[in-house]
C-alpha cells in the first residue's frame, strides 16, 4: 500500500504582503484589546492601525509591475487590482482617522459597549465612567483586509469569503452609535439581513457557475463559456444571482434599498468609510468578473446592466429629490453615483485605445476621486450639532454659512464634486466615464448622465442656497471645531477634490496602464 503524496502549496507571500499586513494588525488589535490597561489603549489602537494601513500602501506600491496569479491561482496581482488596494487603503486613513474622534462628543461617536441595551443601567454606568469605544478598529482592519482581497479574487469562492469578511464587521460597526442607539441597531439589523440574503444569491450563482464550467476559477468559467462547455442556462441563471450578489453591494437599483437607513442609522464615521471603501472594493469585483471570467458574454450581460445602471441613476437623482436628511440625501447621492460608475463599466473592452481599456481606467479613476470627496463631505457632517448630538435635518443647516462660513465653503466645494462641476475631481472623473461609454457606442447612456447629473446638481445646490441664503433659526446647531484628526481627513478630501480636478493628468495614465487583467 502507497502512502499518499500531497504537493506542497506555494504561496507567493511577496504579493500578498498588503493583505496580509492588514489582517496582521487586525489580529494585534485584537490582542491589544485583550491584554492592554485602558489608559492608552484607543491611542494605541490608533497608531497601530494607522501604521498598518502606511506599511501595506508602501507594500502596494513595491509590487507594482510585479503582476502574476498567485496564492495556487486564487489571487490575481494585477494593475486593476493594485490600483484598487492602493484606493482602499488611501481611503482608509481618512476613515481610521475620523473614526478616532473624541472631541465632537463625550466618550466619541460609539458606544461605550456594544453588548449594552440601550438606555440600560449598565449602558450608563459605562457612560459616566468615560469608557470609550476602541474595538473598532480591529474591526475596521478586518474590513479593509477583506476589501483588499474582494477586487483580486481569482475564483469565486475566493471572492466569497473576502465578501463575508468584510462585511461582518460592518453590519456590527453600524449597529455601535452612541448618540440615536435604537435607530442603529435598527440599520446594523437591516443591514446584517439584506446582507445575508445577497450573500446568499452569490453562493447560489457560484454553486451554478461551477456546475456549469467545472471550476470556480474566472479564468476556467471564461474557456468554459468560449467552448460552450454545458447547460447555458446554468451559465445565465449563475451569471445573474452572482451578479444580484456584487450589485447588492455597490448600492445599485432594484438593490438599493438597505442604503438609506443604514447610511443613515450608522455613526457617521463608519457611513463615510462604507460609502467609500465598500464601493471600491465591490466595483472592483465587478469589474473582474465581467472583464475576466464574462468578458466573451458581453451580448448577454450588457443590456442588463444597461437597464441597471439607468435605473440606478434616476433612483439616486430623482428620489435625492424629496430627502430632509443630509446622509439620506447623501445615500441617495451615493446610489446616483454608482450607476455612473456602471456607466463605464458597461463600456466593455472594446473601447480600447493604445492598450488601455478606457471602461477599466475610466472606472478606476471615478472610484478614487469619488471616495475621498465622500469620506471628506461625511466628516464635515460630524461637525454640526445640537444638543442631541449631529443635527442632519436640513432645515438644521439653514444659514450655516453665517455660523461658520469655512464649513460651509468646505461642504459646498464637495457638493461641486458631486455635481461634476469644473475644477473638481467630480468633473474628470464623470467625463472620463461618459467618454468611455461614448467610444464604446453607448451613447444613450452618456445622454440620460447627463441629463441625471443635472437633475442631482439640483438637490446638492438646494442645500447650497439654504447654507447661504436662509437665516439660521435663533436655536439652530453649531458648527463644533474639530480636533487635528478630523481637519486632517476633510483637509485630505478637499485637497485631493481639488487636485485631481484641476491636474487629473498622472492619475489618468496611472489608471489607463493599470487597466489591463491577468488570467
Amino acid at each position: 500500500m502507497t502512502a499518499a503524496v500531497f504537493d506542497t502549496p506555494s504561496i507567493e507571500y511577496r504579493q500578498l504582503l498588503p493583505i496580509l499586513i492588514v489582517l496582521g494588525v487586525a489580529l494585534a488589535g485584537v490582542l491589544v484589546e485583550a491584554f492592554m490597561g485602558r489608559r492608552y489603549r484607543h491611542e494605541t489602537q490608533l497608531v497601530l492601525a494607522l501604521g498598518g494601513l502606511v506599511a501595506a500602501f508602501v507594500a502596494v506600491v513595491a509590487t507594482a509591475g510585479d503582476y502574476a496569479v498567485v496564492a495556487e491561482g486564487s489571487v490575481a496581482v494585477d494593475g486593476p487590482g493594485l490600483f484598487l488596494q492602493g484606493t482602499i487603503l488611501l481611503l482608509a486613513i481618512p476613515g481610521i482617522l475620523t473614526t478616532a474622534e473624541r472631541s465632537l462628543d463625550t466618550g466619541g461617536p460609539f458606544a461605550p459597549s456594544g453588548s449594552a441595551m440601550p438606555g440600560s443601567q449598565h449602558e450608563r454606568l459605562l457612560t459616566a465612567t468615560g469608557v470609550t469605544q476602541t474595538e473598532v478598529f480591529p474591526l475596521l482592519m478586518f474590513a479593509v483586509g477583506g476589501m483588499l482581497l474582494f477586487p483580486v479574487s481569482n475564483d469565486l469562492l475566493t471572492m466569497f469569503v473576502a465578501l463575508e469578511v468584510l462585511s461582518l464587521p460592518l453590519y456590527l460597526l453600524c449597529g455601535l452609535a452612541r448618540r440615536r442607539r435604537l435607530l442603529s441597531q435598527e440599520a446594523s439589523l437591516k443591514y446584517f439581513l439584506l446582507g445575508s440574503f445577497s450573500s446568499a444569491f452569490f453562493l447560489y450563482g457560484v454553486a451554478l457557475l461551477y456546475g456549469y464550467a467545472g471550476t470556480v476559477r474566472l479564468s476556467g468559467i471564461a474557456d468554459a463559456a468560449g467552448s460552450n462547455a454545458g447547460d447555458e442556462t446554468l451559465l445565465l441563471t449563475g451569471t445573474a444571482l452572482v451578479a444580484v450578489g456584487l450589485l447588492f453591494k455597490v448600492g445599485a437599483a432594484p438593490f438599493h434599498s438597505w442604503t438609506p437607513d443604514v447610511y443613515q442609522g450608522a455613526p457617521t464615521p463608519i457611513t463615510g468609510f462604507m460609502a467609500a471603501c465598500t464601493k471600491v472594493a465591490a466595483f472592483g469585483a465587478l469589474l473582474r468578473v465581467f472583464y475576466v471570467a464574462l468578458g466573451g458574454l458581453a451580448w448577454e450581460w450588457q443590456p442588463i446592466l444597461w437597464g441597471v445602471a439607468i435605473l440606478t441613476m434616476v433612483v439616486g437623482s430623482v428620489v435625492a429629490l424629496t430627502q430632509q436628511d443630509v446622509k439620506r440625501m447623501l445615500a441617495y447621492s451615493s446610489i446616483a453615483h454608482a450607476g455612473f460608475v456602471l456607466v463605464g463599466l458597461v463600456a466593455t473592452d472594446s473601447a480600447t485605445k493604445d492598450g488601455e481599456i478606457l471602461g477599466v481606467s475610466s472606472v478606476l479613476f471615478y472610484l478614487l476621486a469619488y471616495g475621498f470627496s465622500t469620506i471628506g463631505a461625511f466628516a464635515v457632517v460630524t461637525l454640526v450639532r445640537d444638543s442631541a448630538g449631529e443635527a442632519t435635518h436640513l432645515s438644521q443647516w439653514a444659514g450655516l454659512a453665517k455660523r461658520s462660513p469655512l464649513t460651509a465653503a468646505v461642504f459646498t466645494f464637495f457638493l461641486a464634486a458631486f455635481a461634476g462641476i469644473p475644477l473638481t475631481s467630480g468633473f474628470t472623473a464623470k467625463f472620463a466615464v461618459f467618454r468611455a461609454a461614448w467610444t464604446g457606442g453607448a451613447w444613450e447612456l452618456v445622454v440620460i448622465g447627463v441629463v441625471m447629473s443635472a437633475v442631482a446638481a439640483f438637490f446638492y445646490f438646494r442645500v447650497v442656497v439654504l447654507m447661504f441664503f436662509s437665516a439660521p433659526a435663533p436655536d439652530g446647531p453649531t458648527v463644533v471645531v474639530p480636533s487635528p484628526l478630523t481637519t486632517a481627513a476633510i483637509a485630505l478630501g478637499a485637497g485631493v477634490t481639488l487636485l485631481l480636478g484641476v491636474w487629473p493628468t498622472q492619475v489618468l495614465d496611472l489608471a489607463g496602464r493599470a487597466s489591463q487583467f491577468v488570467r
